[in-house]
C-alpha cells in the first residue's frame, strides 16, 4: 500500500506523458536503432543555441560533462533536473520519511510518477533560475525572450525525460542518461585529446588537443615543459592525458573484483554456481548523486551571491559561498562551502591550497559512502532483499537451511562491508584524478568505464536472446 505522500501522485498519473512499454518483442536490430535515434536527437539539442543567446551560462565544464549539459543550447540543464528529482525522491524514500514498497507494482509506478513530476518542476525552477539570475546578461526583447528560452529548457527537459524512459522500457538498450553521459564523457576526451584549433589570446596559442600542441611545440622550438604539468585555461596537458590513460585501466580493474559466494539449487541436487558481489556493489550511482549535489551547491550559491552578496558582507550567504569576479569573467569561488566542493581541477591549485584539496576529497568520498548506503535498500540490493530473491529462485547456500535469515546473515557479513569500500573508492578516484587534469573530468571517466562495461554486458545478452530464443527465459525477457 503506497504512502500518503505517494498517494498524492496518483490523480496525477493520468495526465503525466510517458512512453508505452513495447506490446511485442523488440528486435536487436530495431534496439539498436532506437538507442541511436536518442542519441542523435540528444547531440542535436546539445548544438542548437537558445533564442538569441550565443553563449552564456556559468562555467563548470567538468561537472557539465557528468550532467550530459552543453553551454547556451538546448541541453543548458542536461539531465541535472532529473538526477535532482531522484537524488531527493530517494533520500527521502532511503530514510523512510516517504513510505514506498519497491517490490509492490503501484508503488513502483507511482515513485516513477513522482519523480517525473519533480523532474518537470526542478527543470521549471533551474531555468527560471537561471534567467532571474542574469546568467545570459542582458537578452534582447526583454521578457518575451525570457519566456522562450524558459519554454525552450522546459520542453527540452521534457524530450530528455522521455528518451530516457524510451529506452529503458525496452524500446533499446540500457539507460537514456547513462548514454547521454557517456555521449558527453567521449566528446571531451575526442576534443582534449585532437581538437586541432588554436585559441590565440586564450592560452599559450596552441590547440586545445594536447596531440595537435604537442606538434606545434616541437614546430615552435619549445621544451616539452610547457605542455607537460599545466597549461593557461586548465588546458589538457601530457599529465592529463597519461592520468586518463591510468584512470581507465585501474577502473576496469576495480570493475572486475568481486566476491563470489557459492550457492547450490534445492530442485537440483549437485548443480552448483557462484553470486558475485562485486567490489563497485552499487555501480557509480553515489557519484553521480554527489555529483548532482556539489553542482546544485555551486548553481545555488552563485545565484544568490550573483543577486544579494556581490560584495561579500552577508554571513549567511557567505557560509554558502563567496567569489570573485574579475572583469570581464566568469565569478570564480573563494570561500564558504562551495569552494570546498569543487574540484582545483589541476597540480598548480592543489598546490596553493592542499587544505582545499584534502577537504574536497574527504566530503566527496564520505557522501560516496553514504548514498551507496542508502542506495542499498532504495535499489533493492539490500542483504535482506537479496537472500529474498535467493530463495525465491530455488538457491541456498551449501551448508545453511534453505531460508531467507540465514543466507541474510551470510550476506551482512559482505554487502555493507564492499558498499562501504565500494564508495569510498569510487570517491577517491572522482575526486583524486580531476587533480591530474584528466581529460573528461574523473567523474567522467569513473561513468563512462562503467557504462562501458554495462553496455557490453546488455549487448551480449540481447545478441546471445536474439540467437538463441530458448535463452530469453533465463534471461528475463
Amino acid at each position: 500500500m503506497a504512502g500518503r505522500f505517494l498517494s498524492l501522485f496518483s490523480p496525477l498519473s493520468r495526465f503525466m506523458p510517458e512512453v508505452s512499454p513495447p506490446a511485442r518483442r523488440v528486435s536487436f536490430n530495431e534496439k539498436i536503432f532506437w538507442t541511436a535515434m536518442a542519441l542523435v536527437i540528444y547531440l542535436i539539442m546539445a548544438e542548437v543555441p537558445l533564442y538569441k543567446v550565443g553563449g552564456g551560462g556559468w562555467e563548470l565544464d567538468y561537472l557539465r560533462v557528468i550532467f550530459a549539459s552543453r553551454r547556451g543550447t538546448l541541453m543548458e540543464l542536461g539531465i541535472g533536473p532529473i538526477v535532482t528529482a531522484g537524488l531527493i525522491l530517494q533520500l527521502l524514500a532511503g530514510s523512510g520519511m516517504v513510505a514506498c514498497d519497491f517490490s509492490n507494482p503501484d508503488d513502483r509506478s507511482l515513485f516513477t510518477t513522482a519523480s517525473k513530476f519533480f523532474s518537470i518542476v526542478m527543470t521549471g525552477v533551474q531555468a527560471s533560475a537561471y534567467l532571474i539570475g542574469g546568467v545570459y546578461g542582458d537578452l534582447q526583447g526583454g521578457a518575451s525572450t525570457s519566456i522562450v528560452i524558459f519554454f525552450q529548457l522546459l520542453i527540452a527537459g521534457l524530450v530528455l525525460m522521455l528518451l530516457d524512459e524510451m529506452v529503458q522500457k525496452g524500446w533499446g538498450i540500457g539507460s537514456g542518461i547513462s548514454l547521454f553521459i557517456l555521449a558527453g564523457v567521449a566528446q571531451n576526451v575526442v576534443l582534449d585529446s585532437i581538437y586541432p584549433v588554436a585559441f590565440l589570446g586564450l592560452s599559450d596559442g596552441k590547440s586545445r588537443g594536447i596531440f595537435p600542441a604537442i606538434i606545434q611545440t616541437f614546430m615552435k622550438g619549445e621544451s616539452l615543459g610547457t605542455v607537460l604539468i599545466s597549461r593557461p585555461d586548465n588546458f589538457p596537458t601530457i599529465l592529463g592525458f597519461v592520468t586518463t590513460v591510468a584512470v581507465f585501466i585501474i577502473v576496469i580493474y576495480v570493475e572486475g573484483v568481486r566476491v563470489e559466494l557459492p550457492v547450490s539449487y534445492a530442485r537440483y541436487r549437485g548443480f552448483r554456481g557462484k553470486y558475485p558481489i562485486k567490489l563497485l556493489y552499487v555501480s557509480n550511482l553515489p557519484v553521480i548523486f554527489a555529483s548532482a549535489l556539489f553542482a546544485n551547491v555551486y548553481f545555488f550559491s552563485q545565484l544568490l551571491w550573483s543577486n544579494y552578496n556581490r560584495g561579500n558582507t552577508n554571513f549567511w550567504i557567505n557560509l554558502l559561498g563567496t567569489y570573485d569576479q574579475p572583469s570581464g569573467e566568469q565569478p570564480v569561488p573563494t570561500g564558504g562551502l562551495v569552494y570546498y566542493v569543487i574540484s582545483p581541477r589541476n597540480i598548480a591549485g592543489v598546490a596553493s591550497d592542499p587544505v582545499r584539496a584534502l577537504v574536497f576529497v574527504g566530503i566527496m568520498v564520505a557522501f560516496c559512502i553514504v548514498f551507496s548506503l542508502t542506495w542499498l535498500e532504495v535499489g533493492g540490493l539490500g542483504p535482506k532483499t537479496v537472500a529474498k530473491q535467493l530463495v525465491d529462485a530455488g538457491m541456498q547456500i551449501p551448508g545453511f537451511r534453505r531460508s531467507g535469515r540465514p543466507i541474510e546473515l551470510v550476506l551482512k557479513r559482505y554487502i555493507p562491508v564492499v558498499t562501504i569500500l565500494g564508495g569510498a573508492i569510487v570517491g577517491l578516484i572522482a575526486s583524486v584524478a580531476d587533480f591530474f587534469g584528466v581529460f573528461g573530468s574523473g567523474m567522467g571517466i569513473l561513468l563512462s568505464v562503467g557504462i562501458l562495461y554495462q553496455y557490453y554486458q546488455l549487448l551480449m545478452q540481447e545478441r546471445v536472446a536474439e540467437m538463441y530464443p530458448a535463452f530469453r527465459r533465463v534471461l528475463g525477457e
